[in-house]
């Protein structure tokens, strides 16, 4: 047999080994899951969250955006559970539509930068060199503007409406994923697993995306689902001032800046969207605070890559 041919019957057989070792470490993610209030409780309003958007026709007592002027301005109720605004509409009805909106818009903005960022970062941290340079040097000028400038330069040039909300929160935040995940690969790309696989002829596209991606992926997703309820808490602002979503559509920063003239005296038709909003953010560091816990073994003095034996 060749060297070449051992080499690769080695490898194989280094790969059942890797999947034992992954078995171990999902198996040891699931008992420190278990072991996390902290994961429970984001996890649970999270999904609280997502039924609610789902099933928003079902559970909505009114048509969002029907009028009723002889009802406008009332108090919270039996009737209307949340109020109604100085149009008569049910704002309760309009949180849980707005829940649609707004979640997925943290969704696709989420996805979309990584779409950006975690190529970049994964070439640039297995490149390293010359390529290197040039892709954060790349990154450097979107992180050289200052948080929201951006966004709202693009949403001045391109207009106001959710879609260009979402490519200009995009093009600021994968910046951080891709030297996140740039980090983590070149914390990784020497491991025995990413040299054997080298030795035995596997390609780069193979080695960036089947060893050294799965490996360097934790970080990434603690700051994901982290990320996800500031990148909503964004998306509201912008839509507060009047560069995000536009009537009729319901989300929740519009639904507080239509209402910021009425709050003193109707402090209802701003307080929930802005609980919605405030219950999202917060789901959302309490299961990124659980999984950085539950994930990442290095916090408990054990090595989180998963290597060959």
């Amino acid at each position: 047999m060749s060297d070449e041919s051992t080499l690769n019957a080695n490898l194989y057989t280094n790969e059942r080994t890797l999947g034992e070792k992954l078995g171990w470490w999902f198996r040891k993610s699931i008992y420190n899951f278990r072991a996390n209030p902290l994961l429970y409780i984001g996890a649970t309003i999270f999904a609280l969250l997502i039924l609610v958007a789902i099933f928003a026709p079902w559970l909505a007592p009114y048509e969002p955006l029907k009028m009723n002027f002889a009802h406008k301005l009332q108090s919270p109720n039996s009737e209307h559970w949340f109020g109604t605004d100085n149009l008569g509409r049910d704002i309760f009805s309009q949180v849980l539509y707005g829940a649609r909106t707004s979640l997925s818009v943290g969704v696709i903005t989420v996805v979309l930068s990584l779409l950006i960022g975690l190529p970049i970062g994964l070439v640039a941290g297995y490149a390293g060199g010359r390529i290197d340079s040039v892709l954060m040097r790349m990154s450097d000028v979107f992180l050289a503007f200052p948080p929201m400038l951006l966004p709202i330069c693009m949403i001045a040039i391109l207009g106001p409406g959710l879609m260009n909300v979402m490519l200009a929160i995009a093009l600021s935040w994968f910046p951080w994923y891709s030297r996140i995940l740039r980090a983590a690969v070149i914390s990784v790309r020497n491991e025995q697993y990413v040299l054997s696989a080298q030795a035995a002829g596997v390609g780069h596209f193979t080695i960036m995306f089947k060893h050294l991606l799965p490996n360097a992926m934790t970080p990434l997703l603690i700051q994901v689902s982290m990320d996800f309820g500031y990148v909503i808490l964004w998306a509201a602002a912008l839509s507060f001032l009047g560069l995000g979503a536009v009537p009729p559509t319901l989300e929740w920063g519009l639904m507080i800046g239509n209402a910021q003239s009425l709050f003193l005296e109707y402090w209802w038709t701003a307080v929930f969207p802005g609980s919605a909003i405030f219950l999202t953010v917060l789901a959302a560091n309490l299961l990124g605070d659980g999984l950085r816990d539950a994930l990442d073994l290095n916090l408990r003095g054990e090595s989180r890559y998963v290597t060959f034996s």
